[in-house]
């Protein structure tokens, strides 16, 4: 099982598979690397990477005070220095995203490109109450087929879904016990991540603003509770040659392998590799 220590010591698990561009996919808030099994088959050309954050999935439990965007970002870094890549692509779900956004305000020379999957500078506060709801939460459901039936009827945001999607789903976040489910991540996430909603939040703009010139997409749910219609609207302004694509039916978080978002991700890596040719 491929894994490295971090700087304080937390050992953290990743993937690493495929040849070509260096693509980091970092993924949301609570999950781990099963977030991009959907598009990972579609993704050609690219060195896939794909870590679990401290606390989640795979990766050692650690102290929830580190559970932070800061820390998770040199988490990232230090992956990083131990495969030997000095510069990567990242494309971040939800959590992800807002790593690649403080990477790009801190070392904007390691990144080759970003892409944010519906995610941006500005968080909805409906979006944070639906996250309140669950974060770190064990579900009421006592097995994966139950917890699927139930996210289907309960995530009205997403249309058409069907249930070995939910069910392929619900299995990247919970373990199945004899006991019923369990979370597969640190509980104390959510204190972690709550203790510091009370904070007046930062302005992330410039964390956003950050990202000029370097090949940038933004890929949102169109049904999305955390990334609005009118945020998405001002991150194309600031940014008018990211490439955007809005996914119908889908909520907080778009698949990937949606075809709008298939067709964005595609664009995307194309201008990172010409960018990196470009170069050279």
């Amino acid at each position: 099982m491929p894994e490295f220590q971090a700087e304080d010591g937390a050992r953290l698990h990743y993937l690493d598979e495929g040849e070509g561009l260096p693509l980091l996919c970092l993924p949301g808030l609570s999950r781990n690397a099963a977030d991009f099994d959907h598009v990972a088959p579609h993704l050609r050309g690219v060195r896939l990477i794909r870590p679990d954050y401290r606390g989640r999935g795979r990766s050692a439990w650690a102290d929830p005070a580190t559970y932070t965007v800061m820390q998770e970002s040199r988490d990232v870094l230090g992956l990083m220095d131990h495969l030997g890549l000095s510069r990567v692509a990242i494309l971040g779900t939800s959590r992800g995203g807002l790593i690649a956004m403080a990477l790009a305000a801190t070392v904007k020379h390691r990144l080759i490109g970003v892409a944010l999957n519906d995610i941006g500078p500005d968080i909805a506060p409906a979006g944070l109450e639906t996250i309140k709801g669950y974060l770190g939460i064990t579900p009421a459901q006592k097995s994966w087929e139950e917890a699927a039936r139930d996210r289907a009827r309960s995530w009205t945001g997403f249309e058409g879904v069907p249930h070995e999607r939910w069910l392929a789903e619900v299995r990247g976040h919970y373990e199945e016990t004899p006991e019923g489910l369990a979370l597969r991540y640190d509980p104390a996430l959510r204190d972690a991540v709550l203790g510091g909603a009370v904070q007046p939040a930062p302005d992330l703009w410039p964390l956003f603003d950050a990202l000029g010139g370097l090949p940038t997409a933004l890929i949102r749910g169109a049904n999305s509770e955390l990334l609005t219609a009118d945020t998405a609207a001002e991150m194309r302004r600031r940014h008018p040659e990211m490439i955007f694509a809005e996914v119908p039916g889908r909520g907080h978080v778009p698949f990937l392998d949606e075809p709008e978002a298939l067709a964005a991700l595609n664009d995307w890596l194309r201008r990172c590799r010409a960018a990196m040719e470009d170069e050279t």
